[in-house]
């Protein structure tokens, strides 16, 4: 299958005819093909992209409420497609896709086709002056969006619907590891209505396509999430053209059980917030640190409940743990568990490859734990975004507290206690820009979403998005 780009609401070859080779990882075969656009690609999008936003930005909320909706509405009946495809690509279960990528997928068009009929500006009257301030939100114009391969979908429209709701124009470019999901999702814009050139899609290589479309002197902000490296690159790249940017980066977050947790609920949800998407989620809790006085029952119980989970093919419903989405990244996070012992860890669980039935050359991974005494290990300090946990003990509240923090990155952490003054000591110390307490990947969309220092620069999510793709202007009005 040849996917294309989609750019001005049609579906086009790259300019120069220069294709990459899509894989199944749950097979480990190609079975298409993507555009390895280049920079005359990315500025065909951008012209179609900037010809429309002068009447795309000034259609009114509900005008764009609508066709958000709509765009939902579709994605929605288009479930079963979009999840086999999303499998296919990604690698992971299509139980996960159904129930948790596809439907976000949808609700963050819904949500912010009404968000945007809700998003305010704000009026200060300049008493004794006889003066009004007024502040207008007015769209950037055309920006670019750079979405990641492990919530293919999901994270694409994270993006996009926020941008095209605040009346912006996008050149957006998915992963080239797992485009499908994006390639479908240009058809379902046409078929609800969006105008020609809102929306651009445009396929290829990071070092390509991404560089063209965060170099273009034009594109006036970037929204990426992705690896630290590459982060660090786009803002070398855009910041000197001062350029908005959201960078949404890596996470090596802690899971922190204290012994007065609620035990079950926390194993459960342990399991799920370690080996979800096949560990490749960049708020999973890869860090499990263990108050001391459970931590053998801890280990023994949470060695059990792993040992049930499914590494199986990804189509069927009874796998728990799918494909990893390359050949490349599952030798990368295999490489993480050759040097645990070296690290001075010990392999509690997994650390090998799998052969699933009829799926011989596919990417499989055992869902590995290792037990570590030093927090400064590479396992425990590098981002492996695999199916590997790390477990460490911990004696006091300020231990616990300490190993948390002691990492470069910040994004998200995961606290297990019934103790109401420990919960509020430790949600205000943790550098981290999500917390969540006795619960996990509880997301309300209205609500910030980012993190601290190697894990990125500014938010996205409800109104912090909409103010991202939006630029302030004050007007300050002076009256006798």
């Amino acid at each position: 299958m040849n996917i294309k780009n989609y750019i001005n609401g049609q579906y086009l070859p790259p300019v120069f005819d220069k294709w990459l080779d899509n894989y199944n990882p749950s097979i480990g075969e190609i079975y298409g093909q993507i555009p390895n656009s280049s920079e005359e690609d990315v500025e065909k999008a951008y012209q179609a992209a900037a010809d429309v936003f002068p009447k795309w930005s000034n259609t009114t909320l509900e005008e764009r409420a609508i066709i958000l909706s709509k765009i939902a509405s579709l994605i929605l009946e288009k479930l079963d497609v979009l999840a086999a495809a999303e499998s296919k690509d990604n690698g992971k279960p299509i139980s996960l896709a159904k129930a948790v990528d596809i439907p976000r997928a949808a609700s963050n068009f819904q949500f912010f086709a009404n968000a945007i009929t809700q998003f305010s500006s704000e009026a200060h009257e300049s008493v004794g002056l006889n003066a009004v301030n007024f502040t207008l939100r007015q769209p950037l114009g055309v920006v670019g969006c750079i979405s990641p391969w492990n919530l293919p979908l999901y994270l694409f429209t994270w993006k996009i619907a926020p941008a095209i709701a605040a009346g912006n124009c996008v050149v957006a470019k998915p992963s080239e590891v797992t485009p499908m999901t994006a390639f479908l999702l240009g058809e379902i814009c046409t078929i609800a209505g969006l105008p020609k050139g809102v929306l651009n899609i445009v396929h290829g290589l990071g070092t390509t396509t991404g560089q063209a479309i965060v170099e273009h002197p034009n594109i006036k902000a970037i929204s990426f999430t992705g690896g630290t490296k590459t982060g660090a690159h786009i803002a070398k790249v855009a910041a000197p053209m001062f350029k908005k940017l959201s960078l949404e980066l890596g996470g090596k977050n802690p899971n922190i059980i204290f012994a007065d947790c609620n035990y079950e609920k926390m194993l459960a949800t342990t399991v799920r917030s370690s080996f979800a998407n096949q560990g490749q989620i960049c708020l999973c809790g890869s860090r499990i640190l263990v108050e001391e006085s459970i931590y053998e029952k801890f280990k023994t119980d949470f060695i059990q409940k792993v040992s049930e989970l499914k590494v199986g093919n990804p189509s069927e419903n009874t796998t728990d743990i799918g494909a990893l989405v390359s050949k490349q990244h599952l030798e990368k996070v295999k490489s993480y568990i050759d040097i645990a012992e070296s690290e001075g860890g010990k392999i509690l669980f997994g650390g090998n490859k799998v052969e699933v039935f009829n799926c011989e050359n596919g990417y499989y991974l055992q869902p590995t734990i290792i037990e570590v005494q030093d927090n400064n290990c590479r396992l425990n300090q590098e981002e492996i975004f695999g199916p590997v946990v790390t477990l460490m003990s911990f004696k006091t509240d300020k231990e616990a507290l300490t190993l948390a923090n002691d990492v470069k990155y910040g994004l998200s952490s995961t606290l297990w206690t019934n103790n109401l003054n420990r919960t509020m000591q430790f949600s205000k110390q943790l550098q981290t820009g999500i917390v969540w307490v006795n619960t996990w990947m509880l997301r309300d969309l209205r609500t910030p979403f980012g993190g601290t220092k190697e894990s990125g620069v500014g938010r996205e999510g409800g109104f912090e998005a909409l103010r991202f793709f939006t630029e302030p202007k004050n007007i300050c009005i002076k009256y006798e």
